[in-house]
């Protein structure tokens, strides 16, 4: 479990990547907002949280089930994340932030929709 990282992953450091050569320019893991999110992208009011998808329980994708050993745990574990997600997503949200929630998954097998979905959301307001 030592070895599991919560910031810098391989999909956050992807997108980062892809963001930066894109002119973005943005702050990481900003410990004044709520949930430090992944990318905060300031001039935008817009922030994106990367989510594992079993970390963060990810319902659409077969990384994000909850695991048969000492199950009773887990579930309880990643509701907990869950929901912390959602308070942090209100908070951010209810302060006037703009906020996308990418999955690993995506960014993982659906590269370039994904970045042309969440360039598209940063540039134009919903």
């Amino acid at each position: 479990m030592s070895k599991i990282r919560g910031k810098n992953t391989k999909p956050e450091m992807i997108l980062r990547s892809h963001l930066f050569r894109q002119g973005f320019r943005f702050r990481i893991h900003r410990k004044d907002l709520p949930g430090k999110p992944d990318i905060v992208l300031t001039k935008f009011k817009t922030v994106i949280f990367v989510n594992g998808c079993f970390w963060h329980n990810h319902k659409k994708c077969k990384e994000g089930r909850i695991p048969l050993t000492n199950s009773n745990f887990w579930k309880e574990k990643l509701q907990r994340n869950v929901r912390n997600d959602k308070e942090n997503i209100e908070k951010l949200k209810s302060a006037g932030w703009k906020v996308l929630v990418l999955w690993e998954c995506e960014i993982e097998k659906y590269f370039d929709k994904t970045m042309h979905q969440v360039i598209s959301k940063i540039i134009h307001s919903e």
